[in-house]
């Protein structure tokens, strides 16, 4: 396929307008977004809970936001290299709170951090809900 990939990948969950803002300055990047949703099981390893949505609610969410075209499961952190090479991205996009954390894959892509919309975050979103519920 002609034109530059950008590949991402997230959680995703409680989706709110910080997702939106990461994902539109990353379709940015490129002619195509394509966005790798953590898995139930990636989720729970990485952040000690299950998400508020499945993966496939999330998948769900994320492949009708107008930037992304395509959306894929990412099952593990350590597949990052193998799933920009199978979807032939030429430039990785991630938050700045993965900072330096791939910029080993600069051999096969572009690595770009990018920063995150500020006093926006999905566990203080849930926390925040919690306290009124």
């Amino acid at each position: 396929m002609a034109g530059t990939t950008v590949i991402t990948f997230g959680t995703f969950d409680v989706f709110h307008v910080g997702h939106v803002r990461v994902l539109n300055r990353a379709a940015e990047f490129g002619d195509r977004l394509l966005v790798g949703v953590s898995s139930d099981q990636l989720n729970q390893a990485k952040k000690g809970r299950r998400p508020v949505f499945t993966q496939d609610e999330r998948m769900e969410i994320i492949s009708n936001v107008k930037s992304v075209h395509g959306v894929f499961l990412e099952e593990s952190l350590e597949l990052k290299r193998q799933y920009v090479e199978e979807h032939g991205a030429d430039i990785l996009v991630m938050g700045d709170d993965w900072s330096g954390k791939f910029d080993h894959l600069n051999d096969i892509c572009k690595v770009v951090y990018l920063p995150r919309t500020p006093s926006v975050s999905t566990t203080a979103i849930i926390e925040h809900i919690t306290t009124i519920a």
